[in-house]
């Protein structure tokens, strides 16, 4: 593994007031984070919300659809994820260079792996057939999959340049775009649902004056960003000129995240299956359920996004104490949210499933039932996952990547997955056993990533620097 030490590596403890320091500036930079996250889950709720008034079946639909879908998404979101960390390190070393660069092979990277990945979705009914689901239910998830098989580049552009600007501490537009992307969204949803009635609309942002260091495209008043994006993706001599090093690099970093990422998933996506084999109840509600923690893991994740920055900010200026400042106080806060967050939706678990049954809820009982019943099991699944996805953004902060997708293996796969079966069929607890075993494998995860940014950041590890 290669890396650096400063000149103090040795970790002195920091005063009471480095430490609030580095948490409100944690905050500041995680609030747009999480809230561009949560935008987004709001947008995929909404939807969910207005799917299941057609019906459980519907739900279930979508459910499968979403497994194959975000099976190929992960795959380019933890690649193009890994602008993040390198521009936040060039950030920090002072070389815009290195920033503009990190943006431009990361938007690359997105358009080589998403047409192939994208096309790949039209074959969404077989595959589903293949995995042992129902005709019938393939078949309705295949038509959600022919509307949403285009989104793959333009989502993971979005990402790219959400990494560029949280890198260099804007991350507010990325914000604004997703904030004026909720009612179109919920508009269009309605009206193609339902066909009530048709709208239309775009939407435009332009970059402020603060990227102006690391603009492509110069010209009279504000920067153009999206335009600058799109010269980027038709400017192959950039690539073929000097970056194919600095691509390999952002694969080289990237892959571990996305195969860590689709280690997870994967796991999810299994028990989204298994839950098929029990039956339309138990996989609507387990929809339900993990849509509630997708909305909950919103916020770690926008939390992480921001460790991933912090840390990787501190290891451009050589501050090994800063990295491990940075990363346990995001961590402190992921942690405290979710505590709080767990206690609400214990409370509030037997009205939840109304939320997205709606007029179909006294039709569909047992899955209301059900459903918040996963919400008490998972209680301990949701604390845990939300440690677990700050601990790995600090660690990719310092380019740590490869032990943690080792992690994943053994937490996700040897033992979660092996628990989830045995629990749910060996033992026949069900969809409770299955959700008992995505608990055990979260738990694990967390406590050994957070023991290996400790580790790191006790010897004063920091990450070889690209040059500009």
């Amino acid at each position: 593994m290669q890396e650096r030490t400063s000149a103090g590596a040795a970790i002195t403890p920091a005063q009471p007031s480095i430490w609030r320091t580095e948490v409100a500036d944690t905050v500041r930079l995680s609030w747009p984070m999480a809230l561009t996250q949560l935008g987004q889950i709001a947008m995929m709720t909404s939807d969910l919300a207005l799917l299941g008034r057609l019906g459980e079946h519907v739900v279930a639909a979508v459910a499968l659809a979403h497994t194959l879908l975000f099976a190929a998404f992960v795959i380019g979101m933890g690649v193009v994820s890994a602008v993040a960390p390198l521009a936040a390190q060039a950030f920090g070393a002072r070389q815009p260079r290195m920033v503009r660069r990190s943006l431009r092979v990361g938007l690359w990277a997105a358009t080589l792996l998403g047409l192939p990945l994208g096309f790949g979705q039209i074959y969404g009914k077989d595959m589903l057939v293949a995995l042992g689901q129902s005709p019938e239910a393939a078949l309705l998830a295949s038509d959600y999959l022919y509307g949403l098989a285009w989104c793959l580049v333009p989502a993971w552009w979005f990402i790219a340049i959400r990494g560029f600007m949280g890198a260099v501490n804007r991350p507010e537009p990325a914000l604004w775009i997703t904030v004026a992307a909720i009612p179109a969204n919920l508009l269009l949803a309605y009206a193609l649902i339902y066909g009530a009635f048709a709208a239309a609309g775009a939407v435009r942002r332009w970059a402020r004056d603060q990227f102006r260091e690391y603009r492509h495209v110069r010209g009279r008043g504000l920067d153009r960003l999206c335009f600058a994006a799109v010269q980027e993706i038709l400017d192959p001599r950039a690539l073929l000129a000097r970056d194919w090093a600095l691509l390999g690099r952002l694969f080289w970093v990237g892959a571990p995240i996305s195969g860590s990422f689709l280690l997870e998933y994967g796991l999810f996506a299994a028990a989204a299956l298994a839950m098929g084999w029990l039956g339309t109840v138990e996989l609507a509600a387990h929809q339900i359920a993990l849509q509630i923690a997708s909305i909950m893991f919103m916020v770690p994740f926008g939390i992480s996004m921001a460790a991933t920055v912090r840390v990787g900010h501190a290891a451009g200026r050589i501050d090994s104490a800063g990295t491990r400042r940075a990363g346990f106080a995001a961590l402190v806060l992921a942690a405290a949210f979710m505590a709080t967050m767990t206690v609400l939706v214990g409370i509030s678990r037997e009205q939840i499933p109304a939320l997205f049954l709606g007029d179909a809820a006294n039709d569909a009982g047992a899955t209301a039932a059900l459903a918040a019943t996963l919400l008490l099991v998972g209680a301990s699944f949701f604390i845990a996952d939300g440690v677990q996805t700050v601990a790995a953004g600090a660690l990719r902060g310092l380019n740590d990547t490869r032990v943690p997708l080792l992690f994943a293996a053994i937490c996700f796969w040897a033992i979660g997955f092996s628990a989830c079966y045995m629990l749910g069929f060996t033992l026949g607890w069900g969809a409770i056993g299955i959700w008992i075993g995505l608990s055990l494998s979260a738990m694990l995860y967390a406590v050994l990533l957070v023991w290996r940014f400790h580790r790191l950041t006790k010897r004063g590890y920091l990450p070889v620097l690209g040059t500009a």
